[in-house]
């Protein structure tokens, strides 16, 4: 039985449907030794390559849904390559026999903490899109004085260059003589969107890092640039969330 080209990747790991879409019109999957078209149908007895690597299909066909739960270091980016050779948070990770890790939204190059990954596009998708309504939280050292007002501001919502945006949360934290720490919760992942919605305050985050993801809490004895996989049950939860 054919299926378009996009499904049969997505659902043997490598990648999200929209994800694979993307490296289609880009010209980066070929079959059979031709470029890959939109909506084109292939089936599991075609050959594949992804920007120019041999692509094995899982002979199980759909293959066990895998979640790693990762502590990013400072200094790694969050993409599979990097043109300047920096570290990548996929440098850590363990090899797949098929497909490969897909990550669950990105976290920029001065911010740690938890991401996830999965060898499931379609549940990395689930998971990142707005209407799952997920709860990422946050801590920061805010730099400059923060007033109630401000705090009040920031769940309010403040306007932003890409739209409206919000914390559900602000709780207060350990107070120096020039920053404080706080924890914030945050219903989507826009770039930047935290560093954005502070400095709209005209307040500088000197530290930042992810410690919830959903209900899923970064390990305390996680160290930096290490990985924890999720049990069998823990993944369960997950795809249903």
């Amino acid at each position: 039985m054919k299926q378009r080209v996009h499904k049969v990747l997505a659902d043997h790991g490598h990648g999200s449907r929209r994800g694979i879409e993307q490296l289609i019109r880009q010209n980066k999957v070929e079959v059979n030794g031709k470029i890959a078209v939109i909506g084109q149908l292939v089936s599991e007895k075609d050959s594949f390559k992804i920007e120019g690597k041999n692509i094995v299909l899982s002979r199980k066909g759909r293959i066990d849904t895998r979640v790693l739960m990762y502590n990013k270091k400072v200094g790694e980016v969050s993409t599979r390559n990097d043109p300047e050779n920096r570290p990548t948070v996929f440098d850590n990770l363990p090899r797949l026999n098929s497909g490969r890790w897909v990550s669950v939204g990105r976290l920029d190059i001065n911010t740690s903490g938890l991401i996830l990954f999965t060898n499931k596009g379609e549940l990395a998708n689930q998971l990142m899109h707005p209407s799952s309504m997920i709860e990422r939280e946050y801590v920061a050292r805010i730099h400059g004085l923060v007033t109630k007002k401000v705090v009040q501001k920031l769940v309010d919502g403040v306007k932003l260059e890409d739209g409206l945006a919000r914390f559900t949360d602000v709780q207060e934290g350990k107070k120096g003589k020039t920053n404080q720490w706080f924890a914030m919760v945050i219903m989507e992942g826009r770039t930047r969107e935290v560093r954005r919605l502070w400095e709209s305050q005209d307040l500088q985050v000197s530290r930042l890092k992810r410690v919830r993801y959903g209900d899923l809490f970064l390990p305390a004895n996680l160290k930096q640039g290490s990985y924890k996989e999720l049990s069998k049950s823990e993944v369960k939860v997950i795809e249903h969330l």
